[in-house]
This record gives C-alpha cells, sequence and structure tokens, in this order.
C-alpha cells in the first residue's frame, strides 16, 4: 500500500503539470547545460549526453529538410546558441574526464568517445587528426562562411525590401483587395522575417567561434594530456602520446560531426530562398523538368566507361541508372503533359455547356467616353470610385440593403465626354459632362443671369448651364448651386440606384 501511494504521488496531477510546462523544461534544460560544466560526470552519463547531442542534430537537420519557409523554423538561431553551448560544456565535461583518468585506457571517457577514436578511424591517432581537421575545416571553411555569407545578404536586403512591402500591403487594403486583419497577419510576416535574417546573420557567429573553439580545445587535450601522463603518472612518451591523442581525437570527432550537421541545417535554412515546398520535394520537381539533361549525363559516363584507365563498371552502372531515371521522367512529363490536356478539353466541355455563365454580366456597370477616365481613375485624382463606394456604404446604412458593386469601365464607342449606366445589361440612363467646367443652377433666388452652355441636370432634369472655372465665384456669389461633373454623375447614379433599387 505504501509504495502505491509513493507512486500515485510520483504520477500525481502537479508532477504531469511541471512535464507538461514546456517554459519550466527548458528552463531546467539551460540551467542542465550550465551544470555539466561545473560538476564532473560519470562517463556513462557523459555518453548520454553525447549521445544527445547527435540526437538533437539529426532532428534538427531533418526539422530543416521539411521547412518550406524559414520563417516557418523562426526559432533555429536560439537553438543554434543553445546547442553550441551545450557542445562546449559537453567539451569541458569530457576534456575533464579525459585528462583526469586517460592513463585508464581509451575507455576512460566512455564508450561513445571511445567508438569513435577506435572505430571511427581505426585506432590510428594520425587518422584521426586527419580526418578531424578535414572535418573542421569543411564546417569552418566552407559551410558556415558560406551560411553565415548568405544569412548577412539576406538580412540586408529583407531590411531594404520592407519599405516596399509595407506598402505593398497598404496598397492592396486600400484597394480592398484584403482585410484589415490579412494587413496585420503579412506585416507581422515581414517583421518576423527580417527579425530571422538578422538573428541568423548573427547567429552564423557561434558556429565559427565553435570550429575554432573545437580546434583549440583539442590542442590543448593533446599538450596537457601528454603533460599529465609523462609528468604525473609516469607513462611512456608513445603511450601516453597515442593514448591521449585517440581519446582527444574521439571527442573532437563526437563534438564535430553533430557541429557539421547543425551547421549543414543553417545552410539549408538560409539558403530556402524560393522554395515552394520542402526540400526534397522541390529537389524531386526541378531535376525533374528536364530528362534531356539526364540523358545526356547517361550518355557522359558511358563514354567514361570505355575510356581506358577508368573504371568499367561503376561508370556503366551509374549511366545505366541516369538512363532509367531520364526514361521515367519523361514517362512522368508525358502523362503529367496528357492530364492537362484532358482537364483543358473539360474546361471547354463545360463552357460550351454553362450557358448561363457565358451570359452573366455584371449586375450595375458605368461606362464612360475616353475624355471621362480622370474622374475614374484614382491614379489621376479621380474621385468619382470613391463617391461610389460612399453611396454604397450610405445606402446600406440607411436602408439595409447592400448595393452591389458598380463596375466601371471605359467604351470607345461613347462620345468623348458621355456616360451610361446599366442594369443588368440594360442600359437605363446616359449623360454628358463637359470637363474643364462646372453646373450651374438657378434655384429661385438668382440676382444676376451668367451666360454659360444651357443644358440639363441628369438627375433631376432641372435646367442648368455649364460655365467656366473662371465664372464659379462669380455664379456663387449671384445665387447659383454651382457643383463640378464628379458631383453631378455621382448624384445622378444615387438617384438611380434609389429609383431601381426594387430590381
Amino acid at each position: 500500500m505504501e509504495l502505491t501511494s509513493v507512486q500515485n504521488r510520483l504520477t500525481s496531477l502537479p508532477f504531469k503539470q511541471l512535464l507538461g510546462r514546456s517554459d519550466v523544461i527548458a528552463s531546467l534544460g539551460l540551467v542542465s547545460i550550465l551544470m555539466i560544466m561545473i560538476i564532473p560526470l560519470p562517463s556513462i552519463v557523459l555518453d548520454l549526453f553525447l549521445s544527445m547531442n547527435i540526437t538533437i542534430a539529426l532532428l534538427i537537420l531533418v526539422v530543416s529538410l521539411y521547412t518550406v519557409k524559414a520563417i516557418d523554423f523562426s526559432i533555429f538561431p536560439s537553438i543554434l546558441l543553445t546547442t553550441t553551448l551545450f557542445r562546449l560544456s559537453l567539451n569541458v565535461a569530457s576534456t575533464r574526464l579525459i585528462l583526469l583518468h586517460g592513463d585508464e585506457g581509451s575507455g576512460a571517457a566512455g564508450t561513445v568517445i571511445q567508438s569513435f577514436g577506435q572505430f571511427v578511424v581505426g585506432g590510428n591517432y594520425v587518422v584521426g587528426i586527419v580526418i578531424f581537421s578535414i572535418l573542421v575545416l569543411i564546417n569552418f571553411m566552407v559551410i558556415t562562411k558560406g551560411a553565415g555569407r548568405v544569412a548577412e545578404v539576406a538580412a540586408r536586403f529583407t531590411l531594404d525590401a520592407m519599405p516596399g512591402k509595407q506598402m505593398a500591403i497598404d496598397a492592396d487594403l486600400n484597394a480592398g483587395l484584403i482585410d484589415e486583419n490579412e494587413a496585420r497577419r503579412r506585416r507581422e510576416e515581414i517583421s518576423k522575417e527580417a527579425n530571422f535574417h538578422g538573428a541568423m546573420d548573427g547567429a552564423s557567429k557561434f558556429v565559427k567561434g565553435d570550429a575554432i573553439a573545437a580546434i583549440i580545445i583539442t590542442l590543448i587535450n593533446i599538450g596537457a594530456g601528454f603533460v599529465i601522463g609523462v609528468v604525473q603518472k609516469g607513462m611512456p612518451m608513445a603511450e601516453a602520446a597515442a593514448n591521449y591523442t585517440i581519446l582527444t581525437v574521439g571527442d573532437g570527432l563526437v563534438g564535430q560531426i553533430p557541429a557539421l550537421i547543425i551547421s549543414t541545417s543553417a545552410g539549408l535554412l538560409v539558403t530556402r530562398s524560393t522554395g515552394e515546398k520542402d526540400f526534397g520535394t522541390d529537389l524531386k520537381n526541378q531535376f525533374s523538368r528536364n530528362g534531356v539533361a539526364i540523358w545526356v549525363v547517361s550518355a557522359i559516363l558511358m563514354i567514361f566507361a570505355f575510356i581506358p584507365g577508368l573504371p568499367f563498371f561503376p561508370f556503366l552502372i551509374l549511366s545505366f541508372a541516369m538512363a532509367a531515371l531520364a526514361y521515367q521522367v519523361d514517362k512522368t512529363k508525358r502523362t503529367r503533359e496528357e492530364m492537362i490536356e484532358e482537364k483543358k478539353e473539360d474546361k471547354v466541355v463545360s463552357k460550351e455547356e454553362n450557358y448561363e455563365e457565358m451570359l452573366n454580366v455584371d449586375l450595375l456597370q458605368l461606362e464612360v467616353g475616353y475624355g471621362l477616365i480622370p474622374f475614374v481613375d484614382s491614379a489621376q485624382d479621380g474621385e468619382l470610385l470613391h463617391r461610389i463606394q460612399s453611396i454604397r456604404k450610405q445606402f446600406a446604412m440607411n436602408t439595409g440593403f447592400i448595393v452591389p458593386p458598380v463596375h466601371i469601365k471605359d467604351n470607345l464607342q461613347l462620345s468623348p465626354n458621355q456616360y451610361t449606366f446599366s442594369l443588368k445589361g440594360i442600359k437605363i440612363a446616359e449623360a454628358e459632362m463637359l470637363p474643364g467646367h462646372f453646373m450651374a443652377m438657378d434655384p429661385g433666388t438668382v440676382t444676376e443671369t451668367i451666360k454659360g452652355i444651357a443644358t440639363e441636370e441628369p438627375a433631376f432634369g432641372l435646367p442648368a448651364i455649364w460655365i467656366s472655372e473662371d465664372k464659379k465665384d462669380r455664379a456663387q456669389i449671384a445665387g447659383y448651386t454651382v457643383v463640378d461633373c464628379t458631383t453631378v454623375m455621382a448624384t445622378h447614379i444615387s438617384e438611380i440606384i434609389k429609383q431601381h433599387s426594387h430590381e
């Protein structure tokens, strides 16, 4: 009963809640990394942490391969710092074990380091040093340097492109193409992208420093181990050099292989500039676009196979493999093209049968002559489009009826200053404007007659005159109601909508 009670307490709700708190686990993990540097670890515990280091590196690599956009893995710079600190703390812990117990044999620092020192490099410390040096150079001079440069350029270009992206979002929002929530989401995405590339630019320096630290730690371990083995442990020089060098090289390989994997992950992330899908899918799609290139490679490999001095079977096998791949690519491409043709035929048939869609017309339509285009073109400071939007909004607020959008287009068959308004494709109103002039109407209180071009106000059929701009102030003083062409057209459209709202 007592044992059951203890088990129940361990599996109680507070304990489960603690395990479910990712923030608490992350904090404990960071504290544990720091404690590894201070507290001496048994070799079995060090083996566990070294295996965990390799596991984390592989996990990061696979996640990077399946990441479509870099900002989808935005926590990567922080992970890069954490894993670098974890590796350095393991270097400190392994160095402590190697220097204190290196005289006990190749298993003094644990099974993982022993395996890398014995199996991977065959127990030859010279081979181990060469392999370790090559891995460090690949990581430091190639992958890290390239990824750092790409991150630096990406950060710079991302920051330079931010104003243009913000303006594009504002333009889409003002045009009604997106709503406020979508605009806010896009702005946040731009901010995250800039922050990510800026963080990656700095985080790449962690990996560079880690590679330098690995070289220094290795040299210190070999030198200090040799001195400790000979002076303090009384070992022969050759034995001390071989023993401590193999352990140190094994330790270096255990640290550098995960570092190389994570550096590769960083390079994959920062170079995913135009990815539409994950890395593997993009690789397959882009390599399989043209089978001719693969056929050419197959032919070249076949030629290599018959060149004297070159290995026959490897090039022959690879040539057949490339030929099979090229055949499969061409077959897939033909199948895809046939499917596209079938879809096109289906679309043609559906269009022929869908008479209702073919006869579909805009519910409300405003056609203008080319002389009135400046009134409806916002790029030329035309206000009519905004006036129509206000009319629709006001009509909806007053009546609860939402007016359909008014489709505006130019019509070269109309006279330059003429416009027509259609409902369901049927013209229900038309009028002519006189650009550059104002319409003046007599409300019955005019004190002075102003000369102008006689016309009729289109909305209510009132007599009116067109006057030039220099007569505008004089006409207003004389008692005329003076309005511009945009107001005349907007008033006319408003009255048309009211009169035909039942339709």
